[in-house]
């Protein structure tokens, strides 16, 4: 990357190198929060560099990861985690992850300079991130997590947050959609869980290849199937029963989304794109696993360029039309099969003997050590 460009056009320069949906959809945002969300997204990316992307043992993990919270915090130099960080970085971490780790300054930096309100939020996120993330990647294998409420817990983690950071961020920006505020927090976890659980089923064979599952083991021995023994070879009917349970849930959380959605005023066209986008794609994504049961990679099940071109379309000039996006919404969902969600909650982040913090929005890093996670690893799954 040219060292002569600003933070901000790194940023834009680097995002598609990391994230060619986050470079669709982050464009269609206004231009007031095109700087912050971007910035955001690249510290988780990050974040899941330094816990996916190092060579060093877990306990190294979490120091590293605890640094990167001090950097954000103003409490340590980015580029002496930087010049601790590039050596650890394995073979297989991607030249823009690369890049994006050794310009880990400039990042901070525009960090830094954003709003009190968008800079706290994003901060939070990172924080509550980095210390669920390190504590599921802990316990990763290919057993998979226990059951359905371990994968909200992991879903909240790696994508929850992001829902609750991009609510403030968008309350922050319009005081009409701040009036909104209670309603759009009440799905804002599950608006980001059904596009995380979409990656889950889309990317369940890499995930394995990593040594990581996290399908939950309960669902699949209603249907006989060990995921601990499974192989990506011919996994049989009862895993594929275990999958269309999980495709009614994601499409469940999706029309939560599409509500989440619809509360934004017609008046903020480019958020609505941004957020449509996101979850038109995810429906299509879930269409293509449906049709496609004995599908043994992601890349068999990705969404076409040109139904991305389709969604996009579809996108603008639906976008003030609330009974319109629910009829193509209905459309693209055609045939999933739809599960009832019991009510929402937060997860059991602490042991009792930790209240869960005031804000709701998960533990510091430097605490992930006190996590309970007993039950993930001494459960009937593992």
């Amino acid at each position: 990357m040219d060292a002569m460009v600003s933070d901000e056009q790194y940023q834009d320069r680097i995002l598609p190198h990391v994230s060619r949906t986050f470079a669709l959809t982050i464009p269609q945002l206004p231009p007031g929060l095109r700087v912050p969300v971007t910035n955001a997204y690249l510290l988780c990316r990050i974040a899941d560099t330094i816990e996916d992307g190092t060579t060093s043992s877990a306990a190294a993990r979490l120091g590293l990861l605890q640094r990167f919270v001090a950097v954000l915090r103003g409490q340590e130099e980015a580029a002496l985690l930087t010049k601790d960080l590039l050596p650890r970085l394995s073979e297989q971490t991607l030249a823009g992850e690369r890049d994006l780790a050794r310009n880990m300054q400039r990042i901070v930096r525009v960090t830094a300079g954003l709003h009190e309100r968008q800079r706290t939020a994003i901060q939070r996120c990172v924080e509550t991130m980095c210390g669920g993330m390190h504590q599921f990647q802990r316990i990763a294998s290919l057993r998979g997590l226990p059951g359905m409420r371990d994968l909200d817990d992991y879903c909240y983690y790696v994508a929850g947050v992001v829902g609750q950071m991009l609510t403030e961020l968008f309350c922050a920006y319009s005081p009409a959609i701040n009036l909104r505020r209670v309603a759009l927090e009440e799905l804002a976890v599950s608006f980001a869980q059904g596009l995380q659980m979409t990656n889950i089923l889309k990317d369940v064979w890499e995930d394995r290849q990593r040594g990581a599952c996290w399908l939950p083991q309960e669902v699949f021995s209603k249907h006989g199937v060990d995921l601990g023994a499974l192989s990506g070879e011919h996994p049989g009917a009862g895993f594929e029963h275990g999958m269309r349970e999980l495709l009614a849930v994601a499409h469940a959380h999706l029309r939560n989304a599409l509500s989440f959605t619809l509360l934004i005023p017609r008046e903020e066209p480019g958020i609505r794109r941004f957020c449509l986008l996101a979850v038109g794609l995810a429906v299509l994504t879930l269409r293509k696993i449906q049709h496609t049961p004995g599908f043994t990679s992601g890349a068999q099940v990705k969404v076409s360029r040109r139904a991305v071109a389709m969604t996009l379309l579809a996108s603008n000039f639906a976008q003030r039309n609330d009974w319109l996006l629910r009829r193509l919404f209905d459309v693209a969902a055609a045939g999933l099969p739809r599960a009832t969600l019991p009510a929402p909650r937060l997860p059991e982040r602490l042991t009792p003997s930790h209240a869960p913090p005031a804000d709701n929005y998960g533990p510091d890093v430097s605490q992930v050590q006190q996590l309970d996670v007993r039950r993930y690893e001494g459960s009937s799954g593992h």
